[in-house]
Parts: C-alpha cells; structure tokens; sequence
C-alpha cells in the first residue's frame, strides 16, 4: 500500500458514538472539516433471558422497549426468535405450533407499541408462510406502527443443538435494507452474520446501521477449550463487516442456559454489542444478565468512513462474477 494511503487511513475520524463511550466523554479527535452534518440516531439494544411461556416473553420484550424509549432510542432490536426458547436444539414437530404469520400477533403487539412510542422495532419472528413451509423472519415497525416490511433469513445452519434446517426455509426475499424515519436500516438474522456477500449486498441497498437479531451461545462442554476463540470470531467477523462497508453494526443476543429437551442444553453468552464504521466496539453488554443498550450513532460517520476509506469505490464489480458459484475449479 503506497505511503500516501497508509497516512490516509491513520487519519480515519472516531465516531462520535466511539467519542461518548471513551471513558471521560471527551472527544478524542479533531472532526475533519470534510465531515457531514452530524445525524445522530439512538441505537437499542434488548438482551434478555427467554423462557418457556411467549407471552411472558413478549412482556419482558415490551418492559425493555420502553426503558429503551424512555432514554431515547430511536430503533430498537430484540434477540432471535426471542419469544420462545431456542427450540431448535432438537428436531420436534410439536414446535411448529409457535409459529405465527406475518404480520400477525407478535408485529400487532409491536406495531401498537412502536407507535405509542414514536420509535422503529426490529423484532425476530418464526414465520408460519404455509402448511409446511416457515421462515426465521426478522420485521421492521415503523414509528407510525405500520409494517415496513421483512427479511427471511437466506442462510440456516445444522450444527449440534443449532438445528435449522428442520424448521426453517432459506428466505426468498433477498438481502433488503429499509426506510424509516430515523435511518436507512437492514436486517440479517444470526447465521447470517458469517457472510460477507449478505453484509455487502445489504449495504449495498443502503444501510446506514445494520442490524443482527441474534441466538448465539457455547456448548457448555466445549466453553472451556473454544469459548474464548468462538466468541473473539464471533465478533470479529461482524467488526469486519462495519469497516467493510462503512457502516453501523448492531448485534442484540439472548442470555441464559436453556434447557428444553435437557442434556447439555446451550449457554448463550449475551455481550450483544454495537460497532462503528471504523470496527471499534462502542458498547458491549454483559454476559450474564438482562440488559438495554442505548447507543448514540452519529451516521455522519457512514460518509466520512466511505470517503476516507473508499472500499466501494475500489471495488473490482468487473471481476467478481465467479461469486456465484459454489467453488472455481
């Protein structure tokens, strides 16, 4: 990389969001005159613990929306699938009955209170499309209560106690990005998080703040040799995507250890977070206890990362049709 640009990336500007969470409060550098108007919209976060009752689930839900409202989050965004247990650590056609359609119960309940609260809520739903066919659905309310629209989670996993592919259909909607009055948002769901085609394509549709409603936890007998290494990964790969595409992410995750069918059962690890357009994270939760994040993100910072790191300009659209196979022999 020439010297030229080695100076110009040294120079990339915090976030004002980055600013707020230094310690003292102070800002810790100077804005360059190129920088856009300051837009500054209020992030939430709720991270919670889900039990085995939905509609106690979604009164907890509500409960934390409005502490989020009352310190003046403008969007906020609940866990995967958050109201019910993460079912899908077993294969049961019982579970099917949790499932609702879109717009239905859950988006009625939100919608109503989105708008009492004036704010957007972006809410995990397990989506009953059809006899047989159902979908980890992620919905955006806006601040009127109206449905701004959805997104069907493209990528579903099978892994031990992760499995998807039993209750799920990969969504057919595309990678989508929504307008609402505070912001241009996208949403992709958990597993997605691990591909950077659907960050860059989501981007691409112009999200500002891109959102992860999440369900992501440790075997509790592998915590001990791959804890940590799983959840730097984890992380880090979603830190990637906001200094890839200049922009916010936001990533809310359920808390607790849950059991539904015994054995070992998963221990989700919480720690949702929220990361600037230069990757820092700017606000963490615990990894043990209900929370509400509020996070003020400045989306001036989305123009100033994207011309001081001008990735989208640079890229090579000419030489990368071979994305869309499966491997290049």
């Amino acid at each position: 990389m020439p010297a030229r640009k080695r100076r110009s990336l040294r120079r990339a500007p915090r976030s004002r969001a980055a600013e707020a969470n230094a310690g003292d409060g102070a800002p810790r550098a100077r804005a360059p005159r190129a920088r856009a108007s300051a837009r500054v919209v209020r992030v939430g976060l709720v991270q919670i613990r889900c039990t085995a009752d939905p509609d106690a689930n979604l009164g907890r839900a509500e409960r934390h929306v409005r502490a989020a409202a009352r310190r003046g989050a403008a969007i906020v965004c609940l866990p995967e699938l958050f109201r019910s247990l993460y079912f899908c650590q077993s294969e049961d056609h019982d579970n099917f009955a949790l499932a609702e359609p879109v717009p239905g119960s859950t988006t009625d309940a939100l919608g109503a209170l989105a708008k009492s609260l004036g704010i957007v809520i972006v809410a995990s739903v397990f989506e009953r499309r059809a006899a047989g066919v159902y979908h980890n659905t992620a919905v955006v309310l806006g601040t009127d209560g109206a449905f701004v629209g959805m997104y069907r989670k493209m990528h579903i996993p099978d892994d031990p106690l992760y499995y998807e592919k039993f209750y799920f259909t990969p969504g057919d909607l595309g990678f989508r990005a929504f307008t609402t009055a505070p912001a241009r948002i996208g949403t992709l769901v958990c597993w997605d998080q691990w591909y950077p085609e659907a960050a860059r394509l989501t981007a691409l549709d112009g999200a500002e703040i891109l959102f992860y409603p999440t369900a992501i936890g440790w075997h509790p007998g592998e915590k001990t040799e791959h804890g940590e290494a799983q959840h730097a990964a984890w992380e880090t790969i979603q830190r990637s995507h906001a200094i890839a595409n200049g922009i916010f992410v936001a990533v809310p995750n359920r808390v607790g250890h849950e059991r539904p069918v015994g054995g070992p059962g998963i221990e989700f690890w919480g720690q949702s977070f929220v990361v600037d357009p230069a990757g820092r994270v700017v606000a963490r939760a615990s990894a043990d206890r209900e929370e509400v994040l509020v996070v003020p993100c400045d989306l001036a910072a989305v123009e100033t990362a994207r011309t001081h790191w001008p990735f989208l300009r640079d890229r090579r659209v000419d030489a990368y049709g071979d994305l869309t196979r499966r491997l290049v022999d």
